[in-house]
């Protein structure tokens, strides 16, 4: 039953099952020229406990990584081989110079930076190509969400979906003929299904928009070239050639209720009973294979380890660990505070055997007390561009696949003393510089000259540039799909304002505990104690919709437990962005009791109330005071200097 496993190699049963056989090689010898399917679409497992990781197809991959890889520039391409993309590739080989091709697919490789070497090969390997989108994507929320309409196979996909239908005719006069068809804005399931039975086929669609892809093998939201002008912030660039000489792309756990917890001791619990576990499947597995080879053991690891979720949360990397016989020692001290999501610190547990990847954070934060600032900006594929200023650890998905740039990095320590060279107390300690390059500050002070520009201002113009709308807008394309480039605006007094305004949002932003609370109205039934403030969920309070009669959200108010609800909140609050989410969305969301399904860990935000901030009353006042964050941030957003651009 496994098209792809068929073409792999001969068949190995065909003694035993002799018809089966005789179909399987019948069918390889057929001249195809029609192949239509739904395939299925998955990059990989959920989880490395499930032990049911994706089959490899050597031949097949091998296909994939000749062409849809190799004519690739993303970094990482590991969901090129998502089984509906292998579909692809295989349909194209099989039907060889003259064949159809019609998939209902994940339409992703519609738009995504990592499928450009894909969309180049189809457009070079068919002579004709319509793609029907469908929308439908539900890995949205708010109002890009309701855009996307209704999900074309129910709940059974939250992913956007598209019919393509390829054409393959050697005698055409031409390749790569793409035409797309949207199937529009905020329609809902049945409207769309309605819309597809009344087209009835490809000639039946009259409004198919014909595309040329660009430089870049964009199809939808083309590039604008003049982008390529600006300085780069970062990327594979020598330093004297973009403005921050490095990033890092945050913590990426792959076990994020183990390593991460509202609670301090509850987070070094859960890692020191899960690395103690781990250490006895280290000493169980050399018992019973450590005198075989590393391949034999390689082949025994995954029927050999327990994979109870309330015990351990396996990884590929982790069960490398295994194969290699390495024991892991606990360490208390592997902790930090992490910015995890848009306004919610949580403890962190780091460590390069039990995380998947800590990328520069201990360059930029080596210390708890380290002086640093990063800008988090939202990574390839994001729907829609943001960014946020941290003064902590970051997670890799504070924003969508993020990077962060920070303004300090910290070299590895270096013996020093404080008192003099015979002082007999000589200590360790990093030593910081900055991380905008000098070639990077050169580009900006060559422009505004008798301007005193330091790193710094340079820094908070960055900041500030990031935030104007009319950057995001005008950009928008290609901060979907690359790195911010950073121009320079044309009169010295603008990059000033821009400067200054970045500094005051960094403040803002990196002071969200302590700003001002909004006076927002607390309704409450009764007298209050300190035990009445602690939340479960917090949700919105409800109103009839005076057109429709039907209940709907009543944003100015949020049911924030069974004895207080916070009134008065102002609609213009919830505009404030970040990460594809209004900023109170993520305060509503994060502060709450979490329970990991798989593994039972609770994570509770009124542990780091009181825990960490020595106050019941914090997940509350954080909604008031983020708030203030949220208009305060619109403002000075609103007074930015419209875009004007230097253009040499």
């Amino acid at each position: 039953t496994d098209t792809f496993q068929m073409y792999e190699k001969e068949d190995l049963v065909d003694r035993l099952l002799v018809d089966n056989s005789r179909r399987r090689k019948r069918q390889k010898t057929l001249n195809i020229r029609v192949i239509v399917g739904n395939p299925p679409y998955s990059v990989g497992q959920s989880s490395a406990n499930d032990n049911n990781a994706n089959i490899d197809y050597p031949a097949l991959d091998a296909r994939i990584r000749d062409t849809y890889a190799a004519r690739s520039v993303a970094t990482l391409k590991n969901s090129l081989y998502d089984s509906y993309i292998r579909a692809l590739r295989w349909g194209s080989d099989r039907v060889g110079d003259a064949g159809v091709i019609g998939f209902v697919t994940n339409a992703g490789f519609l738009e995504a930076s990592t499928a450009d070497g894909l969309r180049k090969c189809l457009a070079d390997e068919f002579s004709c190509l319509y793609v029907f989108h469908l929308r439908g994507n539900q890995r949205t929320s708010g109002e890009a969400s309701r855009r996307e309409g209704g999900k074309i196979f129910g709940s059974g996909s939250r992913a956007p979906i598209a019919i393509s239908l390829l054409v393959k005719n050697p005698n055409a006069g031409e390749r790569g003929r793409i035409y797309v068809h949207d199937i529009g804005d905020y329609l809902s399931r049945e409207e769309k299904l309605e819309k597809i039975e009344a087209y009835v086929s490809v000639a039946g669609v009259l409004e198919w928009q014909q595309i040329t892809p660009d430089d870049h093998g964009d199809w939808l939201k083309q590039r604008d070239s003049r982008f390529d002008k600006f300085i780069p912030m970062g990327g594979k660039y020598t330093d004297d050639s973009k403005l921050f000489s490095s990033q890092s792309f945050g913590l990426k756990t792959n076990r994020d209720a183990w390593c991460y917890n509202s609670s301090l001791s509850s987070v070094r619990q859960n890692m020191a009973g899960m690395i103690g576990f781990y250490n006895s499947q280290v000493e169980e597995f050399l018992a019973a294979h450590g005198g075989v080879e590393k391949a034999r053991r390689e082949s025994l690891v995954d029927s050999f380890i327990e994979t109870s979720p309330s015990k351990i949360s396996w990884s590929r990397s982790l069960k490398n660990e295994l194969v290699n016989l390495r024991a892991v020692e606990y360490d208390a001290s592997s902790v930090a505070t992490c910015l995890y999501r848009p306004f919610t610190k949580q403890w962190a547990y780091y460590s390069r055997r039990f995380n998947e990847g800590v990328g520069q954070m201990l360059r930029f934060f080596p210390q708890s007390d380290a002086e640093n600032i990063a800008i988090s900006i939202s990574g390839n594929g994001a729907k829609s561009f943001s960014c946020i200023a941290t003064n902590a650890w970051n997670d890799v998905q504070l924003h969508f696949n993020g990077q962060a740039f920070p303004l300090y990095l910290y070299d590895e320590a270096v013996q020093g003393s404080d008192d003099g060279l015979f002082s007999g107390e000589s200590t360790a300690r990093p030593q910081r510089r900055d991380a905008i390059t000098n070639s990077g500050l050169a580009h900006f002070q060559s422009v505004y000259l008798g301007e005193s520009i330091s790193k710094e201002d340079l820094f908070y113009y960055i900041y500030g540039l990031l935030h104007s709308p009319d950057y995001r807008e005008r950009y928008a394309d290609n901060l979907s799909k690359e790195l911010p480039r950073i121009p320079r605006v044309r009169a010295a007094g603008d990059f000033w304002r821009f400067s200054k305004a970045g500094r005051e949002l960094a403040a803002l932003h990196l002071g969200y505990e302590t700003v001002e609370i909004y006076p927002l109205t607390i309704e409450a039934k009764g007298v209050l104690t300190e035990a009445d403030y602690r939340v479960e969920k917090m949700r919105f309070a409800k109103m009839r919709d005076p057109e429709t009669g039907k209940s709907v959200n009543d944003r100015s108010a949020v049911i924030y437990n069974s004895k207080i609800t916070l009134a008065g909140i102002p609609e213009a609050a919830w505009d404030y962005v970040v990460n594809g989410k209004a900023a109170l969305e993520w305060v509503m969301e994060r502060q709450a009791v979490r329970v990991d399904k798989a593994s039972g860990i609770v994570n509770d935000a009124n542990d780091w109330a009181i825990e960490t901030m020595s106050n019941p009353r914090y997940p509350l006042e954080i909604f008031q005071r983020v708030v203030t964050v949220s208009l305060e941030t619109q403002k000075i957003v609103a007074s930015l200097p419209a875009l004007e651009i230097l253009e040499n």
